[in-house]
């Protein structure tokens, strides 16, 4: 479909992986230039800062059978329309997708083409920085309780991982619904994010989890728990489950676990399995939409920004790097 014939174009920077690599150490990202232009439902946006995931990077290394090369990476973004539909030219935007800088050029660029739908108005609160730095986290904790149930008040959520930051914004959400929260750490430290309630916290170094979240809850259990791990805290999240408990499961390390299903079915359990990577843009835009009150109220907090985390294009290697390092900043690129 040929774009319409008042459709600006634009000369864009892009960051492009010509090929898969090994390991992040061995990417060769090139900076070349690619004109864009919209289709009659998109939208051209300047980008003003780009967050790096730990997906880009999987995919950049082949992790994900179906990432094409050569493309743009990147999922997250935040920036300024320049062309669209009446009405959203000038709109200060940010979004997220499961199949932008995947399976199509994405966010590590100057500019970029999403559909209309996708986008969604950046709070006047939120730097551009912190807007691009949204996305994937607050979509995959939001969509995992959309699947699993939102949280209610009076009800308890364990989140395994609770310092990375899909924990940090699964904490956001649940407290923000009234939800108890308990949190899982693999070595003793504090809850470092924003919350809108004290978190109790599990070193699960020194501690069995379950028999301590049992005691926590007067032998309930957890009505919700948000594994962000995987495997390792499998069997410790499962036998921490309330009667009709949700489990949310995001990563592995090992893909086979044990189970016991006799557990599993008298506990009347429910396994939710959450892959951000299946949403595409527009789909992204409705979780990101259902996030946004807690934004504009302040029970949501955008990631804070270090300086040192943010990266201009040219150095998009080194930021690719510093993600597989399994840095703990919400790495950002700036056009």
């Amino acid at each position: 479909m040929s774009p319409p014939a008042d459709t600006r174009a634009v000369d864009a920077r892009c960051v492009r992986l010509n090929a898969k690599a090994e390991n992040a150490a061995a990417l060769a990202p090139a900076i070349e230039r690619h004109t864009l232009a919209r289709g009659p439902n998109d939208l051209l946006i300047e980008v003003k800062a780009a967050a790096v995931n730990p997906s880009d990077v999987k995919a950049a290394t082949g992790l994900m059978p179906y990432a094409v090369f050569p493309r743009t990476p990147g999922r997250d973004y935040a920036g300024v329309v320049i062309d669209g539909p009446a009405g959203m030219i000038g709109r200060e935007v940010f979004g997220s997708s499961g199949d932008l800088g995947i399976r199509r050029d994405g966010t590590h660029a100057s500019h970029l083409v999403v559909e209309s739908d996708a986008v969604v108005d950046k709070p006047k609160t939120v730097s551009w920085e912190e807007a691009a730095g949204i996305g994937v986290p607050f979509v995959t904790a939001m969509e995992g309780f959309r699947r699993a149930s939102i949280p209610k008040s009076g009800e308890t959520v364990l989140v395994f991982g609770v310092n990375g930051k899909v924990g940090q914004a699964a904490v956001q959400i649940a407290t923000w619904q009234g939800a108890r929260v308990i949190g899982v750490v693999r070595k003793a430290e504090p809850y470092e994010g924003h919350a809108n309630a004290s978190i109790e916290v599990i070193d699960a170094s020194a501690t069995d989890v379950a028999t301590r979240v049992r005691e926590l809850t007067d032998g309930k259990g957890a009505d919700i728990v948000f594994n962000t791990v995987g495997d390792p805290y499998f069997q410790a999240a499962h036998k921490s489950l309330a009667l009709r408990g949700r489990q949310i499961l995001i990563a592995a390390i090992d893909r086979i676990v044990q189970f016991n299903i006799l557990e599993f079915y008298r506990g009347q359990h429910t396994y939710v399995g959450i892959d951000t990577l299946g949403l595409s843009s527009i789909a992204t835009g409705a979780v990101l939409r259902d996030l946004g009150p807690g934004f504009a109220s302040g029970h949501l907090k955008p990631f804070p920004i270090k300086a040192n985390a943010v990266y201009p294009l040219e150095r998009a290697k080194e930021a690719y790097v510093a993600v597989a390092g399994s840095s703990r900043d919400r790495v950002i690129l700036k056009p």
